[in-house]
């Protein structure tokens, strides 16, 4: 079990009111300003950092103008949202707007100058990325940090269109950008590890929550979706049940289970016999091809590794309090519960 390294579980999250993490002194550019380009924007500026947001495409004045206008207002849009929602008032909404700075193409060489990290958000074609790579190269300072937010390129691939790979990764985020904490950081092997460290304390600063990844198609998230996805498609197909009631099992199951533990958690918490055995069964009953045991699995099978109640599994629990750890899992369900409107009193007699 050597090539899958083991730590033992940390799932608390920070505590609130916690001071955030000392922010590098980086000038950040979001170039590319289409619908991530500006959610990135909103994310810098909530957090009270001071944003470009660098229309990287040629066009003549009236469309600069048009892209610029049209870009303010789903800012503002996006402003508004979060004031509905309870988490702006209305008097925000000017001053953290009034940290994104519009730049046009023909403005950037001043857009980039002190740069100190860019993320690039153009189109996912290849020759839009090499443009976009040639120009930010060309006018970014040779410290700037360069990250791609390519939901479907690889690391290597895009590194060989820089002529400075070593400050280049991808920084995948999840939209909305501006309120989903995840952002999922895969560098490539010549990636320097200063580019990625700074990379990692800034997002930090402004509240996200990196994760690592390898190189590989669909990341984390898109990766797991995309299955979870398509077996809920398969499931309206074959009359299992309505869209309507598969969403809801999503909802207030499924959803709600996983956001209280992770999925790698969850099979150490259960027992990872269950899922051998079950996978079996699914195997067997539904499709060998999608439901086939990972090695990994039948190896901590095969080694008595189960999870929490044998001491390891795909986490170390060895140093758990297993009663504490049970405790703070119902009371994150409960809060989820509670949030839905879904946690009822005990019956009286």
């Amino acid at each position: 079990m050597n090539a899958h390294p083991r730590t033992a579980p940390q799932f608390e999250a920070a505590t609130a009111g916690e001071s955030p993490p000392e922010r590098p002194d980086l000038a950040v550019v979001a170039a590319g300003s289409g619908r991530m380009g500006r959610s990135m924007a909103v994310a810098f500026a909530y957090a009270g950092v001071k944003v470009t947001l660098l229309d990287l495409k040629a066009r003549n004045e009236q469309g600069a103008h048009a892209q610029r206008e049209q870009a303010l207002a789903e800012i503002d849009d996006h402003l508004g949202s979060l004031n509905r929602a309870g988490l702006i008032g209305a008097s925000d909404i000017d001053r953290i707007a009034g940290r994104i700075r519009f730049c046009a193409r023909d403005e950037a060489a001043q857009a980039l100058a002190g740069a100190g990290l860019v993320f690039e958000a153009v189109p996912e074609r290849i020759a839009d990325k090499r443009a976009a790579f040639e120009l930010i190269e060309s006018l970014c300072p040779p410290a700037c940090i360069i990250a791609s937010t390519t939901s479907s390129m690889l690391a290597p691939e895009l590194a060989t269109l820089l002529a400075g790979p070593a400050r280049f990764l991808n920084a995948h985020w999840l939209n909305p950008a501006y309120l989903v904490p995840i952002v999922e950081l895969s560098p490539h092997p010549g990636t320097a590890a200063s580019a990625l460290e700074s990379t990692r304390r800034m997002l930090e600063s402004i509240g996200k929550v990196p994760v690592d990844c390898a190189p590989s198609p669909g990341y984390i998230v898109p990766r797991l979706q995309a299955l979870v996805m398509n077996e809920a498609a398969r499931m309206v197909e074959e009359g299992v049940a309505s869209a309507a009631d598969i969403d809801r099992a999503v909802k207030l199951g499924f959803g709600m289970r996983y956001a209280s533990m992770g999925l790698l958690e969850f099979i150490d918490y259960g027992g990872l016999d269950i899922l051998y055995y079950a996978g079996r069964y699914m195997a067997d009953k539904v499709s060998d091809q999608r439901y086939a045991t990972p090695a990994i699995v039948e190896q901590l099978m095969a080694g008595g590794e189960l999870g929490l109640r044998s001491g390891q599994g795909f986490y170390d629990w060895r140093a758990i309090d297993a009663s504490a750890y049970r405790d703070r899992l119902l009371g994150r369900f409960a809060a989820q519960l509670r949030s839905e409107g879904l946690l009822r009193p005990p019956a009286g007699d």
